[in-house]
């Protein structure tokens, strides 16, 4: 077997964000682009010859054609073994499952979570280290610097691997395995959930629940799980072919994208529970019958319910949250005297508390919740947890939400994206907070005085490390809050996410909408940001 040795240069931009490197497909099909990068992640790991190495993606255009550059640069470059999903599949939260059941020595996952999928949308890629979880800053800042020294990379001259048949090969001295993508996985969660339990929901044959694949990777995890192993009615699974382009879909759960899920349960004959996930599967977001779970109370509750899950009823040593997620799982750990943990956003940050057990389940607002499991956040995961609850109290999820709302009160909370901004408009607007952060101190917003008026700085519990400019958080003296920040997921311009949170104890206050609860702090946050004016924009791009 040939391995070619390619001359190239270094392309601008390959910096790993918080979720890897993601660029339009173009971009990507550029010559020498993909085999830069991935070079360029081989070039910053050590010891790594004759180890192995998980490979897998959402399914989404290029996914294929990547998979196969990387299999010839992966034994170009000696790796003992690569395990990849048949078909090139693997969600997100069963990779890091695999990683750590077969104690690899890392994975690649190609990717570019909710974003669209197609010859003109998104890729992505990330290098997952050995505890199955997305790399640290040390780790993307070598790959970042191998990148823009790089002056080849070495590919081997070989026909492309059969991607669709379970089974093993050699390519030179590279053991290629190609396995079921959701086994392993599968079998995990029956450990952590009672699915005894949870098939007599629907054995009863009363309780209807619809979960939305969104034509992406989880559609035969959920459709293996849910209607295989907890005999729910075939259908319960919608968009269940993983497709490249998501069948047209924004694979993103959310309000404005899952909208024909959302008609569906708010239908006067809507399912009971409904539940959607992302194009990699490590998003959730969660639905009663006419009732939307916020993913910060998604958290809380799932803390607050822990014992009705096996696989965590001996008890949680701590939680964690990305910072500009809600207080409600605070006011959980502060009820049962555990630590909770506020962390950057990018599931990156949770990996040292899970590591070190300072954490059990970890969660942001983004419609992302996990727990030591794995070392991703993991949305069927998060579903399945509902599920147990639900069967566990015999409750609807509207009942469960406000039987938690009466016990700890209300987190009144909301994020508005404001999509595809410019970006040094963006830039400007969080740099001219932050340089007159110190001059908010005190002051009065209506009703509201300033306590905190900063851009989040975290040093981390375990290694020390400090990680800086994490958004600039607007703290009030009565608990209420608004956090800005720009996100880091997109492939053009910049989102700008403004997060607006206010404490109700009251339980007669319980039943408003969000909107109207929030609606002096969402006018105060344009008059401290001037995102609007500043933007030209009338109004968000989406609501959550």
């Amino acid at each position: 077997m040939n391995i070619k040795i390619v001359p190239t240069t270094p392309f601008e931009g390959q910096r790993p964000g918080t979720s890897g490197l993601r660029k339009k497909v173009t971009v990507f099909e550029q010559p020498h682009y993909l085999e830069n990068f991935v070079q360029s992640v081989f070039n910053s790991l050590e010891d790594f010859h004759g180890k192995t190495l998980v490979v897998g993606g959402d399914g989404r255009y290029f996914n294929r054609k990547a998979i196969q550059t990387i299999i010839k640069m992966a034994v170009a470059n000696g790796f003992g073994e690569l395990m990849i999903g048949k078909g090139g599949l693997l969600s997100t939260p069963a990779t890091s499952c695999i990683i750590r059941k077969y104690q690899a020595f890392g994975g690649l996952i190609l990717s570019a979570s909710h974003n669209p999928g197609g010859p003109n949308a998104d890729f992505g890629i990330k290098y997952n280290i050995s505890n199955g979880g997305p790399a640290p800053e040390k780790v993307t800042e070598a790959i970042y610097a191998n990148s823009q020294k790089i002056e080849n990379y070495v590919i081997a001259d070989t026909p492309d691997v059969d991607l669709d048949t379970i089974g093993e090969k050699i390519l030179g001295e590279t053991k290629i395995k190609i396995i079921d993508p959701v086994a392993d996985y599968a079998e995990m969660m029956s450990k952590l959930f009672d699915f005894d339990l949870i098939k007599r929901l629907f054995q009863i044959g009363k309780f209807k629940m619809r979960y939305d694949a969104m034509n992406a990777v989880t559609g035969p995890y959920a459709k293996y799980i849910l209607e295989g192993i907890l005999k729910a009615p075939e259908g319960t699974v919608v968009n269940a072919v993983p497709k490249e382009d998501f069948g047209g879909l924004h694979p993103d759960p959310n309000l404005v994208y899952a909208h024909t899920l959302v008609e569906e349960m708010f239908s006067d004959n809507g399912p009971d529970f409904g539940a959607a996930s992302d194009g990699d599967g490590d998003r959730n977001m969660i639905l009663g019958h006419k009732f939307y779970v916020n993913p910060s109370d998604s958290l809380a509750v799932i803390v607050a319910n822990f014992w009705n899950a096996p696989g965590y009823d001996r008890g949680l040593t701590g939680v964690a949250r990305s910072m500009p997620t809600s207080q409600a799982v605070d006011r959980v750990a502060r009820g049962m005297g555990m630590s909770c943990y506020e962390t950057p956003t990018g599931w990156k940050f949770f990996g040292n508390l899970l590591d070190a057990n300072k954490a059990t389940i970890c969660g942001e607002e983004s419609f992302g919740t996990g727990s030591n499991h794995v070392r991703e956040k993991d949305g069927l995961w998060a579903v399945l947890y509902w599920l147990n609850i639900i069967a566990a109290t015999n409750m609807s999820v509207a009942e469960i939400v406000k039987a938690h709302w009466k016990k700890y009160g209300r987190n009144y909370y909301s994020r508005h994206d404001y999509e595809g901004v410019d970006s040094a408009i963006a830039h400007k607007i969080m740099d001219d907070m932050t340089a007159r952060a110190e001059s908010e101190i005190g002051k009065f917003y209506g009703d509201y005085e300033v306590e905190t008026f900063d851009n989040f700085t975290y040093v981390d519990p375990v290694d020390k490390s400090v990680s800086k400019n994490q958004g600039v958080r607007v703290l009030f003296k009565d608990g209420s809050r608004i956090v800005f920040r720009l996100s880091g997921t997109g492939t053009q311009g910049a989102t700008i996410r403004i997060y607006i949170e206010k404490y109700e104890p009251n339980v007669a206050k319980h039943d408003l909408d969000p909107q109207e609860a929030l609606a002096d702090l969402i006018e105060i946050a344009e008059e401290i940001s001037g995102v609007k004016a500043k933007t030209g924009r009338k109004k968000p791009d989406v609501i959550t």
